[in-house]
């Protein structure tokens, strides 16, 4: 009999016996290439959690091509007795995506759609199919597959066919379980198996489970399958004759606890032409809730709702004080999409489904969303709501585990009233969101799970709540899988009958417990192996960084990641360049932001910031800062790697790369001080040998062309002007010093020699501060030329900062911290009398911008100087939309392919340039992939060609290469820029320039905005 199977090499179950990670590494590599074995530490460390709080550190990480590889994995878990698990997207809340042992990680190669068959409406796949590609391959036959997770994205149909994912949609297409028609793959002990309807494809097996299910046939039919969301434990009622002895069903939602899958036959379904949101807001969450079971009622694809508990935290964020503000009035709101051949059918349903609400609840507002890029804006709200629930409106941490709780939607509202009033008990506050139209809520919750006290306390409530649940005819889980954090808990929702049925089926296909033990059957505590648990931030110091959203805690920044992968978005959003080219979990986000909490806890990395491990996992990250606003909960990995590296290289020799390129400010000074040494520089750097070599010493890309060095800087230009164009300095402020300023800034920094002279005093014109960023002063000076000429044509007086000055980034970006400060406070000093006049500062080079508005608060956080320069800090682009008096550009009426500086996107907005070029009548074509690829010193560091070249063939060089002759090609940021030249042969240029040759000769003496 399969369940009497006796264990190969041990007589230990692998919980029992616990092999070391070199014995499974070494049996592993005897069974399979070396190049999909991953055993070093750093690959370990980012592989130890998923979406969840659970933390299991793993043996190896095996990234199988085909069945074969998935088979000499298992071969090679038998031999040493090792766990193992699948895994896809890792997006998994609930923790059942982790091991000590083997994780399969399909994602990177077993990603292909083997055939779709529009007219049996069926697709065949491999388990790291994401699903969104799947969804595109069969939408060009106007079908789809159903259930959509909000990791839709990212996630894969392997991991959604291990947690029986449901999604939005599954009011209308039901959970993965009702889309799978067939399931193939590997048993534990290397057997394959060929699942469907009446069959397992293994006569033996079939006969186990005939017999398992005929002596449990009353509690099947009872106890499992009573509403649509009712998925703990196994999916029994499956195999019960009425439903057609479906193993393929039975299997789906078993967590990887039973088989291995690798291929699946899904079901696809239409997908209606023409899709229309309406938003209905009521006067609470609760008669929303009562309102779901009515519209799920109607002709509708979903009923999602959401709580304003979610837009108060979402609103919280930075630059997110007006998010929701299309939704309608209320503090509850559901969203339903209603679905039909054309706009005229799909409008007719959405009145009609108004009209149900109408009826019922009078009170209730609603909003039929024509728009699609709005309603696209709206779903993101719902879709991030994982990510905007792990904190809350007052920056709490909150924390997933009774995550996703489901009752039959008729007893939603009763539960959730239920639900506050058991949270107000034991102190707790959640956010509450989710499939409301299936009695489905998603919920994370306040819990201290970083003290023993608190553990207990969660323990409590996590009783409490299951059975709560269970007495509104409920599930502990509703899509995402019991996994750690509610396997426990089915000994509260299920008789003894069923829990013996289910570890009777486990035994049928994994008699061993092989396959991710602690699940399901036999289930690890659900307070055990938390990562946020006691110990986990034993390295945590006072970072250089105010880190003020994080109470100044380094470890608690690093937790922002709950891991919901979003930082996995192969073909959307600029988050993480690095990933997009490499696919590598480690070049993630998510990955980096595991590596270094496991730093933190000390255990597994254990030097510390010394770690060669988490300096390798963030080497490619290019600092891009995408993260920090593509991530749902702002994980800023850019700051974390500066503070890693100021850390790492404390007191130690740095890489040249750090020398030659994060003090390019002084060398650039250095060079441009005399015309002749910077044209000499640029003949010596123009010659190949001499280029090779110091490409060579200063750990250069060799591939890359040296950038060139300004005869004239901007400086000196605007000196030569004279007084009465340029406008210089104010008055008064020439040369002074007013503290604060280091002997070491000062050498750098000679205040005297670069000091403006006194602007004019019959000068009237406004005064605005021009920035001096290194790279336009010392290197394109013609982009703060043009900039000048544009502001004064503007009706202002450009000005100068009273010296030389630096923001500091080139430093911040290899993490010079140090002088990163010093840099912002001699800036601050020399801006001082400006500053208190209320002049606003003007930034050319996007990066240094950010640096003025966003970091110099976070480095200097006691300088009232530093709050005021962020908030009089302005882009061109703004002071010229916002402009009111005279519009003395003409129209170019041009086509552009614009690339948007990553530092911009990621903290500014591109709004107001898009407002301008509208007003030049430039159409710009604006590239949606994020970085450029050269990163400021990161696309010149040797090693670092490959990704970068990657993320610009990703869309920004095919764009420009494709773009006509006459096209504009806008690019404002210096990086940006070089890219462009030294990827394809064309030249990108700064709005300032194209703003100068707009610039009318025959300025009109006044004409009002469009």
């Amino acid at each position: 009999m399969v369940v009497a199977r006796e264990h190969e090499g041990t007589s230990q179950t692998p919980a029992e016996r616990r092999p070391g990670a070199g014995e499974v590494a070494a049996a592993l590599l005897r069974a399979l290439p070396a190049e999909i074995v991953r055993t070093d530490t750093t690959t370990r460390a980012a592989y130890a959690s998923d979406g969840s709080v659970f933390r299991q550190v793993p043996a190896a990480v095996v990234l199988p091509r085909d069945a074969d590889d998935v088979a000499g994995a298992l071969e090679a878990a038998r031999e040493t007795g090792a766990p193992v698990v699948s895994r896809g997207g890792g997006t998994s809340i609930a923790g059942n995506a982790i091991s000590e042992g083997v994780v399969l990680d399909f994602s990177r190669h077993m990603d292909r759609i083997v055939s779709i068959d529009p007219d049996a409406r069926t697709a065949v796949v491999q388990p790291g199919v994401v699903l969104d590609d799947l969804r595109a391959a069969a939408e060009r036959h106007g079908l789809t597959f159903g259930p959509d997770p909000s990791t839709h994205s990212r996630c894969t149909l392997g991991g959604m066919i291990g947690n029986n994912a449901c999604g939005s949609h599954s009011v209308r297409w039901g959970t993965t379980a009702d889309n799978v028609i067939g399931l193939r793959g590997l048993l534990a002990d290397g057997r394959p198996f060929d699942a469907g309807r009446g069959t397992s494809g293994d006569p033996a097996v079939d006969a186990e489970l005939i017999r398992l299910r005929d002596a449990h046939l009353a509690s099947l039919r009872t106890g499992l399958g009573r509403f649509s969301r009712q998925v703990s434990g196994y999916g029994l009622h499956h195999l019960l004759p009425e439903n057609g002895f479906d193993v393929a069903k039975a299997l789906v939602g078993s967590e990887s606890t039973c088989a291995i899958v690798t291929e699946a036959t899904v079901r696809l379904v239409p997908s209606p032409p023409v899709r229309l949101l309406v938003v209905f807001g009521f006067p609470d969450v609760f008669e929303a809730a009562t309102a779901a079971a009515d519209l799920a009622r109607c002709d509708v694809l979903t009923v999602e709702g959401m709580a304003d508990d979610l837009i108060q935290a979402l609103r919280s964020r930075p630059g997110r004080a007006g998010a929701g503000s299309e939704l309608p009035p209320g503090r509850g709101w559901l969203y339903c999409e209603v679905g039909g051949q054309d706009r005229e059918e799909a409008l007719e349903r959405a009145a009609r489904t108004a009209a149900v609400v109408r009826e019922r609840f009078p009170e209730a507002g609603e909003r039929i969303v024509r728009d699609p890029a709005e309603a696209r804006a709206l779903w993101r709200i719902r879709e991030a709501g994982a990510g905007i629930a792990a904190r809350m409106a007052d920056g709490g941490e909150a924390w997933a585990n009774w995550e996703d709780s489901a009752v039959p939607v008729d007893n939603l509202a009763a539960y959730l009233r239920d639900l506050y009033d058991l949270m107000a008990e034991h102190g707790l506050r959640g956010i509450p969101y989710g499939h409301f139209g299936e009695g489905c809520l998603h919920l994370r919750c306040d819990f201290d799970l970083h003290t023993d006290r608190g553990l207990a306390a969660y323990r409590a409530f996590m009783n409490a709540a299951a059975d709560l649940v269970t007495g509104h005819g409920g599930s502990v889980s509703g899509e995402h899988g019991d996994g750690r954090a509610r396997s426990e808990l089915l000994a509260r929702m299920y008789p003894s009958e069923l829990l013996d049925a289910f570890a009777q089926f486990k035994g049928v296909f994994d008699a061993e417990r092989r396959l991710n033990p602690g699940v399901l059957v036999d289930p690890d505590p659900l307070d055990a192996a938390l990562r946020p648990g006691p110990g986990h931030d034993r390295l945590d110091l006072l970072p250089v960084h105010a880190l003020s959203t994080d109470g100044g805690s380094f470890a608690r920044a690093v937790g922002r990641c709950v891991g919901v992968g979003a930082c996995r978005n192969l073909h959307t959003g600029s988050m993480c360049p690095s990933f997009k080219a490499t696919r590598d979990e480690v070049h993630s986000t998510r990955g980096r932001a595991r590596v270094l909490a496991e730093m933190l806890r000390g255990e597994t990395l254990t030097d510390g910031w010394r770690s060669t491990e988490v300096r390798e996992a963030l080497d490619l990250c290019l600092s891009c800062k995408a993260c920090a606003s593509d991530c749902p909960v702002e994980v800023d990995m850019a700051t974390y790697k500066a503070e890693f590296l100021h850390r790492h290289y404390a007191r130690r020799l740095r890489p040249m790369a750090h020398l030659s390129m994060g003090w390019l400010p002084v060398w650039s000074r250095l060079v441009t001080a005399a015309a002749p040494v910077a044209r000499a520089t640029n003949a010596l750097l123009a010659r190949p040998r001499v280029a090779a070599l110091v490409k060579r010493a200063g750990g250069i890309e060799p591939r890359r062309r040296m950038i060139r060095f300004a005869e004239t800087t901007l400086r000196r230009w605007m000196r030569r002007r004279g007084p009465a164009q340029a406008a210089p300095g104010a008055v008064g402020t020439a040369g002074k010093r007013t503290g604060g300023s280091s002997a070491g800034t000062e050498q750098i920094y000679n205040v005297k020699e670069t000091a403006s002279p006194t602007p004019s005093p019959r000068d009237d014109r406004p005064a605005v501060v021009l920035w001096p960023d290194t790279f336009t002063n010392f290197h394109e000076p013609g982009t703060g030329r043009a900039a000048v000429e544009v502001l004064e044509a503007l009706g202002y007086r450009v000005e100068l900062p009273a010296g030389s000055v630096c923001c500091g980034l080139t430093w911040h970006s290899t993490g010079q911290l140090g002088m990163v400060r010093r840099a912002l406070r001699h800036a601050l000093d020399a801006l001082e009398v400006q500053l208190a006049a209320g002049y606003p500062v003007v930034g050319l080079e996007p990066s240094c911008t950010v640096m003025l508005r966003d970091e110099v608060r976070e480095l200097l956080p006691d300088d009232p100087r530093a709050r005021r320069l962020a908030e009089q800090t302005t882009t061109l682009a703004e002071l010229v939309a916002e402009h009111e008096g005279e519009w003395p550009f003409g129209r170019l009426d041009a086509a552009a392919v614009a690339q948007v500086h990553c530092h911009q996107e990621a903290k500014g907005s591109y709004g107001a340039d898009l407002a301008v070029l509208r007003r030049l009548g430039v159409d710009p074509d604006v590239i949606g992939s994020g970085c450029c690829g050269l990163a400021g010193n990161f696309g010149f560091e040797r090693g670092h060609w490959e990704v970068s070249q990657s993320c610009a063939e990703r869309e920004l060089y095919p764009k420009v290469r494709a773009a006509a002759a006459e096209d504009v090609i806008l690019a404002d940021g210096f990086s940006c820029r070089t890219q462009i030249t030294q990827g394809t042969d064309r030249t990108g240029s700064h709005l300032a320039e194209v703003l100068r040759t707009a610039l009318r000769p025959d300025r009109p003496e006044k004409e009002t905005r469009d």
